[in-house]
């Protein structure tokens, strides 16, 4: 073991220092001799050493029989950022500090809550019975009304026992994680993909097993591709269509051919379905359990409000499952949250109990941003943009930007590339690092036609 060496403090050259050097502590320190008056230590300053080097050092005190703990646990310690809420916050704090910053970061509508849900909220907030705790597993009438909209919105059947309401879409993508994941377990992850997949499997103990597709397979795997990542220890597959990062969207035959696959090898699939509802082109789309409903008892579906009715801040998320992982995941919310806001949960109800005129609204605005935002992009030298058919990203492939020297600079990787735009032209996206490969970048059309235009001209400017 490395020793800690340490400077005697004046006066102790008879005091075992006087032979070279004394062992302590089982031969962590090594104490030099003092080098007299003018070069030696007092003894404030030798405690304030032997403080600092010796006894907060771990290395003192492993071979002691003491145990030592990290401050911060290492699963957290482990866990990355989310780098889509973090381009947003510095855009944010930029803007507040007076910037013209333009922000493509967050996956967020910038829309207004639809009146009808907000007015269910006012009324919700006004009765007592919404000022107490509610079953953990959410209202019995939202879930409900859950199952009614998976019906008509999904085309498959499922009992509101098999319901869990949870704290926005990423509680139940964690807590479908922890219900089925053992640790050592795979989960294969088509890439691109969110931030927050392989944080919550590796919460879980998992194991993420990247499988990437580029933007010549529109960002989406094939079953060759899947077949060749799965080992013994595949227990699961995430699936996200409409996607986000990418916009991409699985037919029903790609969605089927995944689905007997994952059945053929009893693999459990997670499929988030958050932007069932934006899609664009009449792109044919489904829900992997309309078309292969025998997966039923190995499938996790998670959802919420959130995209659809532009209702982020209002966290209202759900999972469907098995009556033995919603059971399971059920005692594990009871513990970690208990139930989501009595009143959140009273708008949702609204939500998904409503028509959807205004959900088609949005929609219409989204996909005239998403033309433009595509068309802009399109025209920039060395930028390739795939047409995103679904939810509310562009995922551009910047590799023929990169190596160039823009203003100065030699841009390498496309986290480089989010940082140059920010700096030099105030636009804020997501490099594709956060989502897998370099090579990318990530940019929300969820904001304003007019901020859109002003954003991608400046991006045109900047690289030519």
């Amino acid at each position: 073991m490395r020793g800690h060496n340490l400077t005697a403090p004046v006066g102790t050259e008879n005091h075992g220092a006087r032979q070279g050097t004394r062992t302590s502590l089982r031969g962590a320190v090594r104490v030099r001799p003092a080098a007299g008056a003018a070069g030696g230590v007092t003894w404030v300053a030798f405690a304030r050493q032997f403080w600092t080097r010796v006894v907060r050092s771990p290395e003192c005190w492993k071979n002691q029989g003491v145990t030592t703990h990290n401050r911060v646990s290492a699963r957290l310690s482990a866990i990355a950022e989310s780098a889509t809420l973090a381009v947003d916050a510095k855009a944010k704090a930029l803007k507040a500090a007076g910037r013209p910053v333009i922000g493509f970061g967050a996956g967020e509508p910038d829309f207004p809550t639809p009146s009808y849900i907000v007015e269910a909220a006012v009324k919700a907030a006004q009765d007592p019975v919404n000022h107490r705790y509610s079953p953990a597993a959410g209202i019995p009438a939202l879930r409900e009304a859950i199952a009614v909209k998976t019906k008509r919105d999904g085309g498959y059947t499922v009992a509101p026992s098999q319901v869990l309401v949870t704290n926005g879409g990423k509680q139940a993508v964690y807590q479908a994680f922890a219900a089925v994941v053992d640790p050592g377990d795979e989960v294969i992850l088509p890439s691109p993909y969110w931030t927050t997949y392989p944080e919550a499997i590796r919460l879980a103990g998992g194991v993420p097993v990247e499988v990437f597709a580029g933007p010549e397979q529109d960002y989406i795997p094939t079953v060759a591709q899947l077949e060749a990542a799965r080992t013994d220890r595949t227990k699961a597959l995430l699936l996200c269509s409409p996607s986000n990062p990418t916009g991409a969207v699985w037919s029903p035959e790609q969605l089927e051919a995944v689905g007997k696959w994952a059945l053929e090898h009893g693999i459990w699939v997670i499929t988030d379905e958050i932007y069932e509802h934006l899609v664009y082109d009449d792109a044919p789309t489904a829900a992997i359990l309309d078309v292969v409903p025998e997966l039923a008892d190995t499938t996790i579906v998670v959802n919420g409000v959130a995209k659809t009715y532009a209702m982020t801040g209002w966290r209202v998320g759900w999972m469907i499952g098995p009556s033995d992982v919603i059971k399971a995941a059920t005692n594990l919310q009871s513990h970690l949250t208990s139930n989501v806001c009595n009143v959140a949960q009273r708008a949702a109800i609204a939500a998904v109990s409503g028509d959807l005129d205004a959900v088609h609204g949005m929609r219409t605005a989204f996909n005239r941003r998403r033309l433009t935002i595509v068309e802009m992009l399109s025209q920039i030298d060395g930028v390739s943009v795939p047409v995103p058919k679904g939810a509310f990203y562009a995922y551009p492939s910047v590799e023929g930007v990169l190596g160039r020297t823009i203003r100065g600079r030699t841009v390498n990787t496309s986290a480089e590339l989010a940082d140059l735009i920010l700096e030099e032209v105030e636009v804020a996206v997501v490099p594709g690092e956060a989502f897998g490969p370099s090579g990318f970048l990530r940019l929300s059309y969820a904001l304003s036609d007019d901020d859109i235009v002003e954003g991608v001209t400046r991006i045109q400017n900047l690289l030519g």
